[in-house]
């Protein structure tokens, strides 16, 4: 039985009404005082932390239930209890900070309430985990608390010191290095100020911009329906950076409009899903990971939003060449005359994205933190609402925006508490420069066999866990290894950045194909499938930045340019290989060579393109000249 409930995941309650109204009060309320504490009064980080994961954990246990066969519309007494036990770590700690700040960890001991909040607060996060995120992660931490506690008994490399229970929670809960290090941090600051400006531009009505936007650019073309999809996604994603968000928002209404045009509904779905993961690595957003390397590097937010420009677009290049030839694959049609707007219809409502978007920028350029940016991008999107009697934002719909910001940072909240644990277990057993010299071991000095290793453990790792937990153990375990064969920092991190991003669309835990599913009434499994497949083209872009660091827009204008059109090159090539289509469809010899010739292109050189050119050629023949070939058959 505990073997079972381990492996299941939560499901969101409805709850009754008097129990929905007093849970979000209690959500609102908890958006306010984050509001205050990052703008206006700036608290102890540390402080601060404490009090948000407490409150967090007390949300998830009223809101999602243990399993998903539970029936019950409103919490249990286990539920409550968990809730309870959660706000009475949060207020414990927050009573006790001072003492809690200025002990020395390992060297002053733990008291019997210390060790027993602290083990209280670990079980804590790992039920939360599992109700939110699910089995995959949280499996994951069981097994480096394992290690921890146990690998001393192992033997070889792999084995460490001595580390005692009473070590351990020390370690983990009463240090910034493991669950309120980084990530809970950043959750509880940029992801949580950012969400909320992408619920309040959503709550302002400006899902239907980006359809009209996307209808006007792509309307006319093969499989219209589907290209609006990945126009209005990554538009969205511009202003959003959540692939959830971007599927609930714009696949509301791309989803239906797909299927109405002869699209599967996992093919639909899936279409979404690709088009929305990008949301993640689109600028200047982003997503909470782009934060959480921030912090990490020292990087700042901005340069990285600059060095992703290139990236983003050849991620939608990619997704576009697949749609395209699958579309025509499938004999889709453009969209009537009808259905496509004018310019000016278009434009309706562009001052919902243009100023906030604006602000963004201007906020960041001129320096100033993340979270003023989301904050002023917020007010930005309060303020043009006004202008319009259908897009206000009154009390009520702001009481609406701040609660269900707080509901969408649960799963993020407890994935990062979640991923603190493990990186405060390789902190302590040395494990990720064990791990670092395996892989390095293995690739030996061959920067692609190391960029490919780190591809796979990190595509891995996102088979299991969200976007951002797979970027903060990819960073511990494989960006040691880039960096010794001479790979910039930016560029290692982006590299396993871009890779953590696929991590919302790869099965079996991909988080934007659930959110898909419930528009497309398909099987998430399938629709994260369909969503993979389309992403191909777009994952070799990463392995560029190796070769290429001019991608993320460092180096000479010359060169920046080159490395551009190679990369565009070699995305459209593996994308027609991906799919099987050019003017016909292709046989299996025609599509390996192109897809070789495409991977050429991923470390520009003379000799390389000059190979990936030869080798277009042959794959292109039989379609390009079908008699040719014919008579070469024959």
């Amino acid at each position: 039985m505990i073997v079972k409930l381990l492996f299941e995941t939560g499901i969101r309650r409805p709850l009754s009404p008097p129990v929905r109204a007093v849970t979000k009060a209690y959500a609102a309320i908890l958006a306010v005082w984050v509001l205050y504490n990052v703008i206006i009064a700036v608290t102890d980080i540390f402080g601060m932390t404490f009090i948000f994961l407490a409150a967090m954990l007390a949300l998830v246990f009223v809101t999602l239930a243990p399993t998903t066969r539970s029936t019950s519309i409103n919490p249990g007494a286990i539920d409550w209890t968990l809730a309870a036990l959660s706000i009475i770590t949060g207020l414990y700690f927050w009573w006790n900070l001072e003492t809690i700040a200025n002990r020395i960890t390992l060297f002053d001991e733990l008291t019997p309430w210390e060790f027993g909040m602290g083990l209280l607060t670990i079980l804590l996060v790992l039920e939360a985990t599992r109700r939110s995120v699910g089995a995959g992660l949280t499996l994951i931490v069981l097994v480096f608390i394992a290690y921890n506690l146990f690998g001393h008994h192992l033997s070889g490399e792999i084995s460490h010191g001595y580390i005692s229970l009473h070590h351990f929670v020390d370690t983990t809960v009463y240090t910034t290095d493991s669950i309120y290090g980084v990530p809970v941090r950043v959750a509880a600051t940029y992801a949580f100020l950012f969400v909320l400006f992408g619920t309040i531009l959503e709550r302002a009505g400006g899902a239907d911009f980006f359809y009209r936007i996307g209808a006007l650019v792509a309307g006319r073309t093969v499989g219209g329906t589907a290209k609006i999809a990945i126009v209005s996604s990554g538009a969205y994603g511009m202003v959003s950076g959540s692939p959830v968000s971007d599927v609930v928002t714009t696949g509301s209404v791309t989803i239906p409009a797909m299927e109405n045009a002869g699209y599967r509904s996992d093919t639909a779905g899936g279409i979404e899903v690709a088009a929305s993961t990008g949301g993640s690595i689109m600028p200047p957003v982003m997503g909470s990971v782009a934060f959480i390397m921030s912090e990490y590097t020292g990087i700042p937010y901005s340069k990285i939003a600059i060095a992703a420009i290139i990236p983003a677009i050849l991620y939608y290049l990619g997704v576009f060449v697949q749609v395209h030839y699958m579309s025509k694959k499938l004999g889709m049609k453009s969209l009537s005359k009808a259905d496509i707007p004018s310019f000016v219809q278009a434009l309706q409502r562009c001052e919902l994205f243009v100023v906030p978007l604006a602000v963004i920028v201007v906020t960041l350029s001129y320096g100033y933190a993340a979270t003023y940016a989301a904050a002023f991008g917020s007010l930005a999107v309060f303020v043009v609402a006004l202008f319009r009697k259908g897009t206000r934002i009154d009390f009520l719909k702001l009481y609406d925006v701040l609660a269900d910001s707080t509901i969408k940072v649960i799963g993020v909240t407890a994935a990062c508490a979640a991923a603190g644990l493990v990186i405060g277990g390789l902190s302590m057993t040395g494990l990720a420069a064990k791990f670092s010299a395996l892989i390095a071991y293995a690739s030996g000095d061959s920067l692609f066999i190391s960029l490919f290793i780190s591809a796979a453990v990190t595509i891995l790792l996102g088979m299991g866990m969200p976007t951002p937990s797979v970027y903060i153990l990819a960073a511990a375990l494989v960006a040691p290894v880039l960096l010794k064969l001479q790979v910039s920092v930016l560029a290692a991190n982006m590299f396993l950045l871009y890779f953590s991003v696929l991590s919302a669309s790869t099965p079996p835990v991909a988080v934007a194909a659930y959110a898909a599913a419930a528009i497309a009434r398909a099987n998430p499994i399938s629709i994260s499938v369909v969503a993979t497949r389309l992403s191909v083209a777009a994952a070799i872009v990463p392995f560029s930045f190796g070769y290429s660091p001019e991608l993320l827009l460092q180096g000479a204008w010359l060169d920046v340019a080159i490395a551009t059109v190679t990369a565009i090159i070699g995305v459209y090539l593996v994308g027609v290989a991906t799919e099987g289509y050019f003017n016909a469809p292709l046989g299996r010899v025609p599509r390996i060579l192109i897809g070789m010739a495409g991977l050429c292109f991923v470390a520009p050189s003379i000799l390389l393109a000059a190979v990936g050119t030869a080798l277009a050629v042959l794959g292109f023949a039989p379609a390009l000249y079908p008699r040719f070939a014919l008579k070469r058959q024959s």
